[in-house]
């Protein structure tokens, strides 16, 4: 899968970067080509000149050092890559990656490049759980970059734990692994709902729920990454649109409605994961209520139910569903996969611990109207997100992994 890809290298300054070398050469042996980028602090672990005759591609070692004087240096390797690997990926250099720093070679390349980046951190066990590290791990994961775990064991500095960088084979195998899912929604269009939905009652209040919209951002990352075309529609959150990804934002549930109708035909797969509300005000105020002594009382009408609507009028759409429930979850999930004529459902119930609303992480239970049933344990949103649509490509296509 890596034969004739072209793959920037970054090695940052650390311990791990011997380990850089013997993944050069495994790279290469993969078919790839790769230009290696090294920083100031990498080269006092490893000579340039190793990764030169391993890659037999230049070195770069300093932004202003061009090599071709017809060329912006870090501009045409940022384009020249199909694929950017930071390994090892130092906390100095995620720290500068994930604020926006650009004072080197490597940090200049970062940010010009529009190709997906994979980062393998290596580092010391509490550098690795530092808030801060966490703090810059977590913006960069929103943005879309992609990570290799570090693995467990003894580290240079004396320590046992997570932070040594994984070994080369393995991330050969796990890039091999990417690049063939990267593929499996190749020419679909996904339409992916998220969030909660607004319900006026007049300019200043409104009933809401508790929906950050993060499994839905999370879904539409990884169908991105997978190769779909998404568009994503959702209600009022406070999350940074995924790389590639066409957003439509809405409010209320009838915006939601009008929103998904309007898109629905054209797209292959559609997977609603929004929070839409069920009900609304059945009066609204043009200007704000003044609260009195006496209680008050808001009559409620129900919302259009979107997701029956699709079941209804679907016709080549793989519609996927979800239900956030608090007890019964598999009794009220599988009536509404029945019910609403969906072709899967994901159940999650929200009262256990960090799972459903708000959380980073989710538990769920995948069921298809055929009966295919997937427990999925306690994992990242983005881990699901990515084993959900595997699920559902394999469906759509018949191509599995």
């Amino acid at each position: 899968m890596l034969t004739n890809k072209k793959i920037v290298l970054g090695v940052s300054g650390g311990i791990a970067a011997y380990k850089a070398a013997a993944l050069t050469s495994k790279l290469v042996q993969a078919g790839a080509s790769v230009k290696v980028i090294m920083t100031a602090n990498a080269q006092k672990f490893v000579a340039p000149t190793t990764f030169q005759a391993l890659s037999r591609q230049p070195v770069y070692t300093d932004t202003f050092k061009e090599q071709d004087s017809s060329q912006i240096q870090h501009i045409d390797v940022a384009d020249w890559a199909d694929m950017f690997l930071i390994a090892p990926a130092t906390a100095n250099t995620i720290g500068k990656l994930a604020n926006g720093i650009a004072d080197d070679m490597l940090s200049t390349t970062l940010l010009a490049t529009e190709a997906p980046v994979y980062i393998a951190p290596a580092m010391n066990v509490h550098m690795y759980s530092h808030p801060a590290v966490l703090s810059n791990l977590k913006q960069l994961d929103q943005w879309g970059f992609r990570f290799i775990e570090p693995g467990e064991g003894y580290l240079a500095c004396g320590y046992v734990g997570k932070g040594r960088l994984e070994d080369p084979e393995t991330i050969v195998t796990l890039l091999e692994n990417q690049m063939e899912q990267s593929k499996l929604l190749k020419g679909k269009k996904v339409l992916i709902t998220a969030g909660p939905t607004q319900e006026k009652i007049d300019p200043v209040r409104y009933f809401t729920n508790p929906s950050t919209g993060k499994m839905g951002f999370a879904l539409a990352r990884q169908a991105t990454n997978l190769g779909a075309e998404v568009t994503l529609i959702s209600g009022p959150v406070s999350l940074d649109t995924p790389s590639g990804v066409a957003r439509i934002d809405v409010k209320s549930a009838e915006d939601m409605y009008r929103a998904v109708t309007s898109c629905f035909a054209e797209n292959d797969i559609v997977i609603k994961s929004a929070a839409v509300a069920d009900y609304r005000p059945k009066q609204t105020f043009g200007q704000k209520m003044k609260k009195s002594p006496d209680a008050y009382s808001v009559e409620m009408e129900r919302t259009r139910d979107i997701l029956q609507e699709l079941g209804d009028t679907k016709t080549t759409q793989y519609l996927v569903g979800f239900a956030a429930e608090t007890n019964d979850l598999e009794y009220y999930g599988e009536q509404k996969l029945r019910n609403k004529n969906l072709d899967a459902i994901v159940m999650n119930n929200v009262s256990e611990e960090a799972t459903g609303f708000a959380h980073d992480t989710n538990a769920s239970i995948y069921l298809t109207k055929e009966g295919k049933r997937l427990v999925l344990p306690l994992m990242s949103k983005d881990d699901l997100a990515r084993k959900v649509l595997i699920e559902v490509a394999d469906e759509v296509t018949g191509e599995s992994l």
